[in-house]
């Protein structure tokens, strides 16, 4: 659809073009000319490209003209995301005509200025898309998620144990390493499964074994604490050990050795806090959903711009363009549909 793009931009270049433009008997202007004075007029290259060509052009136009209003406070960062993109792109080949051949090659546009201002545009139709997406959650699904997945902050000790790989170790040797290591992680778990038997301060316990021994040097020394988190609040690296922190009750410790990236943990949950309301929480809420729902369904950037055009009162008057826009909008969405399955 792109190289389409391109030949009718073309087309339309020679029809506007500089000077003064030769007009037949009826009044349309003449795009060629014959010395016998026969001509071919814009009219009639219109009719004969329209069925190729003209959709993809006047898609393009239309959206423009409604991204541009619609999103009036972006237009700015839209040429600076296309113009950064040509700069990165720049640095990777060796000059403009190298890039130039790879645009053309990989994308079929004419010239570098052609596939920036796609940029641009693709820039502004992916706001409509993000915006439409969010439009498109529901109360209920926000206040599930609230229910379900959003938690106060909770205050984590650990003690990590790291196998003690060596470098150029032999896959046994890496084998034997980590189950070591898990094996020294429950031995702390019985330590402290004792010293709860024998009535003992659990959080005393467990401030000493941490001293001893985890490796993570930052924690070691201050009960192994890492404070107040939550989901996003450290890596990912620690999600498994959120899940389970969540799992317990207040001055408990995990019975199960939790396995990470980083190693075997042992933790004690200190406490955990209200967590924010739904009215706090609602507008990240939504974000979170709409990202999920834009990487789930195919269909919904079809259905975002289709819909905008449709509130701008967009209305094709060419009989067969607006056929061939019907067409394209259902075979737009029944490939996505399949794109899913």
């Amino acid at each position: 659809m792109k190289k389409k793009i391109i030949l009718a931009a073309a087309i339309l270049l020679l029809v506007s073009g500089c000077g003064e433009v030769p007009k037949l008997s009826n009044g349309d202007d003449a795009v060629v000319t014959f010395k016998n004075g026969d001509m071919i007029s814009a009219n009639d290259l219109y009719n004969e490209i329209k069925s190729d060509y003209a959709l993809s052009a006047i898609v393009n136009l239309i959206d423009k003209n409604i991204l541009e209003q619609e999103y009036k406070d972006d237009l700015e960062d839209a040429k600076e995301y296309a113009s950064s993109t040509i700069d990165a792109m720049l640095e990777q080949y060796e000059d403009e005509a190298t890039l130039l051949q790879a645009i053309q090659y990989y994308t079929g546009y004419a010239t570098i200025e052609a596939y920036q201002d796609s940029l641009y545009l693709s820039y502004l139709q992916n706001l409509a898309v993000e915006d439409y997406a969010k439009t498109q959650v529901t109360e209920k699904q926000i206040k599930d998620y609230y229910k379900d997945e959003v938690y106060g902050d909770v205050s984590v000790n650990h003690i990590l144990i790291t196998p003690d790989v060596k470098e150029n170790a032999s896959d046994s040797d890496k084998k034997e390493a980590e189950t070591a290591a898990k094996e020294k992680a429950e031995d702390l778990i019985k330590k402290l499964k004792e010293a709860e038997k024998n009535n003992e301060d659990i959080s005393k316990v467990f401030a000493k074994l941490a001293k001893e021994n985890s490796k993570d040097d930052a924690t070691k020394n201050k009960n192994g604490s890492l404070g107040f988190v939550n989901y996003g609040t450290l890596s990912s690296e620690y999600n498994e050990l959120l899940d389970a922190a969540y799992k317990l009750n207040d001055k408990e410790f995990s019975t199960e050795v939790i396995k990470t990236s980083l190693g075997y943990h042992v933790i004690y949950r200190v406490e955990i806090k209200e967590k924010a309301s739904l009215e706090d929480k609602k507008e990240e809420i939504i974000e979170t959903l709409s990202k999920e729902l834009l990487a789930k369904d195919a269909t919904i950037s079809i259905n975002a711009l289709k819909e905008l055009r449709k509130e701008y009162g967009v209305e094709i008057t060419d009989s067969e363009i607006q056929k061939q826009y019907a067409l394209y909008i259902q075979n737009a969405l029944s490939r996505a549909q399949n794109t899913e399955e």
